[in-house]
């Protein structure tokens, strides 16, 4: 931990900020990244990274947030491999210009749509899957022919310095930068001019961004959180029923905790199914986490403290059918189920970002609607249903990022 510590503590001065995106700027009005090979070759170098440098992403994603390697394979390494294979695959199809339909009095004109690059790209990364989404928006930005900049968050700190010390080995070091350091060296990344800003993380971070990007009338895209809910309607099958809770637990606890946007936050059932489901919830968790290390860890102390305080609060405490324990030196909380916490406590109010599962009852199934209709737009809805009627209410009536059915957090 210290080699990466230590390079979090070189944080670059404003003059040098200034410089470097001047250069960026420079580099990319010279047309170098437009360049079709040198964008495939920079795709394939990104490849060689994390092919060649495997043990080490599994350590500085162990080190950051206690990730099993075969946790860090599926979320991060594998997928970003395959994507960023699939993406120089399909670069010259992608780039092509296109026929467009011209009117009819422009005729005999020929009207195309030109793909082109944006020009510099700042993307600030968050610490959840670090490596995931450091270099899979970093693939994308290189692919389209831009100049970047990444920031890789200061709360992962190892994966963060492995990002600045091997990209300059695999990329273009002129094309592609890597700046480290904490809050200060972000805003003052903002203070210059971006082509486009990409930032995942919360809505607080996320509010600040867009207003010093307005100073430039720079484009941002944001990826922030949501409480997911998952609804989960009266299934005849003891098959489907396990199915179901095996995809919850996996949609819940496996991807880094719980601390991910898209993982779910709570689940809405009907009350006469909820003691069925619990005890099912139950069982299998014992079976998927009968080994000790099979799940991440809680960042920090400070994330660590305000999970634990969800649970401090008599209120909540009262809820609480499993689980509930909690780890303050191994920064570990044990998976914990809630059933009907109250809707004004804290942890149904917050995004819960961790292994705390609220489970809400209704009378019946379809009064879900109304109760998501009355909350702010989630990232993902999850549905566990074979009812028709109850999916097509829940794609009309509810609005989200997307809705699953029968399944939780592949869609992405």
């Amino acid at each position: 931990m210290a080699p990466a510590m230590a390079a979090m503590a070189e944080m670059p001065k404003p003059v040098v900020l200034g410089s470097m995106a001047s250069g960026l700027r420079e580099v990319y009005e010279s047309g170098r990244t437009k360049d079709m090979e040198w964008r495939q070759s920079q795709l394939r170098g990104l490849i060689r990274l994390l092919t060649d440098k495997e043990e080490e992403i599994f350590e500085a994603l162990h080190e950051d947030l206690g990730k099993h390697r075969g946790e860090s394979f599926r979320d991060e390494l594998g997928i970003l491999v395959k994507s960023v294979k699939y993406t120089l695959q399909n670069l010259k199809k992608w780039t092509a210009p296109e026929k467009a339909e011209s009117p009819l009095v422009a005729c005999p004109a020929t009207a195309m749509v030109v793909p082109e690059p944006l020009g510099v790209v700042l993307i600030f990364s968050c610490w959840n899957l670090p490596l995931g989404l450091a270099l899979e928006p970093l693939s994308g930005a290189i692919a389209a022919g831009n100049a970047v900049v990444l920031k890789p968050s200061e709360l992962a700190p190892s994966t963060a310095a492995f990002l600045a010390a091997n990209i300059p080995k695999y990329l273009d070091s002129r094309a592609v930068k890597v700046v480290l350091g904490g809050p200060n060296v972000g805003e003052e990344l903002m203070e210059h001019r971006w082509d486009k800003v990409l930032f995942t993380g919360s809505a607080r971070i996320g509010r600040i961004v867009m207003t010093k990007a307005a100073k430039h009338l720079t484009p941002v895209a944001l990826e922030l959180g949501s409480k997911c809910p998952c609804i989960v309607d009266w299934l005849d099958s003891k098959r489907d029923r396990q199915i179901a809770v095996n995809r919850i637990i996996g949609a819940k606890w496996s991807t880094c905790a719980g601390q991910a946007c898209i993982a779910i936050d709570h689940i809405i059932v009907e009350e006469r199914f909820a003691p069925i489901l619990i005890e099912l919830l139950k069982s299998t968790l014992k079976r998927f986490m009968a080994k000790p290390g099979g799940m991440a860890r809680i960042l920090n102390a400070k994330h660590f403290e305000r999970l634990s305080g969800y649970l401090e609060d008599n209120r909540v405490a009262a809820s609480v059918v499993h689980g509930g324990y909690v780890d303050p030196k191994t920064l570990k909380i044990e998976p914990t189920i809630l059933l009907n916490p109250p809707v004004d406590s804290d942890v149904m109010t917050d995004e819960i970002f961790g292994p705390i599962l609220p489970i809400i009852t209704v009378k019946k199934t379809e009064d879900c609607i109304a109760y998501l209709k009355s909350k702010p737009k989630p990232l993902a809805i999850y549905a566990f249903t074979n009812n028709e009627s109850l999916k097509r209410r829940i794609v009309e009536e509810t609005s989200s990022g997307s809705v699953t059915f029968n399944d939780a957090v592949v869609q992405v």
